[in-house]
C-alpha cells in the first residue's frame, strides 16, 4: 500500500511524498501521459533525466495493443517499456466520455468498438482491475462514467449513481486479486464525479470516502465547461476529498490550470496538453505560448525560455528550433516535448518550494502575471 505524507501546508495547498514500490511521488506533481506505454517523441532515459517520478498508461488502448497478457509475461509495464519510476493506469473511464459514438453503456460496464479495427470490447469494472493488474500499474484507477460538461443534471446524477456501484465492485475484485496474490502493493483509486454540480461533488465524495481507498481522484473536469468554471468546481470539489490522502485531478491541464488547482489542495495532475502542442509547435515559456514556427524567430539566436534548464533551451536556439519544425524533422518533436515537460516538471518543483516557504499565492500570482506579458515582452 502506499504511504502518503504531508510535511507542509499554505492555505489549502498541500507539500506531500507519495511512496510506492517504485518510488518517492513528491506532490503536488505532474505526471507525462505514455497512453500506449510511451510518452511520444522522448524515451525513458529523458523522462528520468527532467526528473519526472510518475507516468500515466491507459488500460483501453494498452488493451487494443499489444495486449495486457503480452505485457504481462514480457514482465509487466516497468519492463515492458523500461521505466524504473511509478506508473498510474487510466481505467479506460475517459474513453466513456471521448469514443461517445463507438460504445454502449449498461449497468455491466461499457461495450467499445475499438478504433483500430472496429472489433468490438467490453470494458466493466472487473475486467478493468483485471488489466491493470496485468499491466502491473502502482496505481491503478477505479471504472467510471464521465458525462460531458454540457450534460443535463439527470444525466450527471446517473453516472454519479452508476460510478459509486462500479467503484464497489472495482474494490472488491481489487481486493480478491490482492488477496490471490496479484500485485500486493498496487493502490487503487476512487473517482469522483458530478460536474458542475457542487451538491453531486459532494455527496460523491461523501459516497466514495466510505471505500476508504488509498486514493482519490476528480474526474469530469476540463470536459468542455469554461477554464474559470473549472477552477470554481475543482476549488469546491478538492477539499471534499479525505484530506490525509492523494488527491488527482484528472487530465488537466494548461499552466494556468495546474497553478490554480494545485493551490486549492491537488496533489496529482496529468494531461497531454505539453506534449500534444510540442508537436505543433507550442512552446510553454516562464512569460507565456511561444509559437516556434512564426517567422519573427528565424533569425533569433536566443533560447526559448532563457530561465529554463532543459537541454533544448541549453543548446539551441529559437532560429534553429523554428527550422527543425518548417522543415518537419523528428528532432523537432523530440526537443519541444523535451522543453515542454521540463517545463510542467519545474513549474511543479518551485510550487512545491513555494508551499515550503508559505508563498504558494505570491509564486503562482507572479507567474500568471507573466505568463500573460508573453514570451516577446
Amino acid at each position: 500500500m502506499l504511504d502518503f505524507t504531508i510535511s507542509h501546508t499554505d492555505g489549502p495547498a498541500r507539500r506531500g511524498r507519495i511512496r510506492l514500490s517504485h518510488g518517492v511521488v513528491d506532490t503536488p506533481q505532474f505526471m507525462p501521459v505514455g497512453t500506449v506505454a510511451s510518452v511520444k517523441a522522448i524515451a525513458p532515459d529523458d523522462l528520468d533525466a527532467i526528473g519526472a517520478q510518475i507516468i500515466l498508461g491507459n488500460t483501453y488502448h494498452l488493451l487494443l495493443r499489444p495486449g495486457p497478457q503480452l505485457i504481462q509475461e514480457l514482465g509487466g509495464l516497468h519492463k515492458f517499456m523500461a521505466w524504473k519510476g511509478s506508473v498510474l493506469t487510466d481505467s479506460g473511464g475517459f474513453q466513456v466520455y471521448s469514443l461517445a459514438e463507438k460504445r454502449k453503456i449498461t449497468e455491466e460496464g461499457a461495450l467499445f468498438q475499438s478504433h483500430l479495427d472496429g472489433k468490438k470490447e467490453m470494458l466493466s469494472p472487473e475486467r478493468a482491475m483485471e488489466i491493470q493488474c496485468q499491466l502491473g500499474s502502482d496505481i491503478l484507477m477505479a471504472f467510471d462514467e464521465c458525462p460531458p460538461a454540457e450534460s443535463d443534471r439527470a444525466h450527471h446524477e446517473e453516472a454519479v449513481a452508476r460510478t459509486s456501484r462500479w467503484a464497489a465492485r472495482c474494490k472488491a475484485s481489487w481486493l480478491e486479486k490482492r488477496a490471490a496474490g496479484a500485485n500486493p502493493e498496487n493502490n487503487l483509486f476512487g473517482i469522483v464525479q458530478g460536474g458542475l454540480h457542487q451538491d453531486l461533488r459532494a455527496r460523491h465524495a461523501a459516497e466514495l470516502s466510505e471505500l476508504d481507498l488509498p486514493g482519490y481522484a476528480l474526474g469530469g473536469f476540463s470536459v468542455g465547461e469554461k477554464p474559470a468554471a473549472m477552477w470554481e468546481g475543482v476549488a469546491h470539489a478538492a477539499p471534499l476529498l479525505p484530506a490525509h490522502k492523494p488527491r488527482y485531478l484528472m487530465g488537466v491541464g494548461t499552466p494556468e490550470d495546474l497553478l490554480r488547482c494545485a493551490l486549492a489542495g491537488v496533489d496529482l495532475f496529468d494531461c497531454v496538453l505539453p506534449t500534444r502542442v510540442a508537436r505543433n509547435g507550442l512552446l510553454f515559456t516562464r512569460r507565456g505560448r511561444l509559437q516556434i514556427k512564426a517567422l519573427r524567430y528565424a533569425r533569433d539566436p536566443g533560447p526559448a525560455d532563457p530561465e529554463c534548464r532543459c537541454y533544448t533551451c541549453k543548446t539551441f536556439s529559437r532560429a534553429y528550433l523554428r527550422h527543425l519544425f518548417a522543415s518537419q524533422e523528428l528532432l523537432s518533436y523530440r526537443l519541444n516535448t523535451l522543453h515542454n515537460l521540463t517545463f510542467y516538471i519545474d513549474l511543479m518543483a518551485g510550487l512545491r518550494a513555494a508551499i515550503e516557504r508559505g508563498e504558494a499565492r505570491q509564486y503562482a500570482d507572479r507567474l500568471l502575471a507573466a505568463f500573460a506579458e508573453g514570451p516577446d515582452a
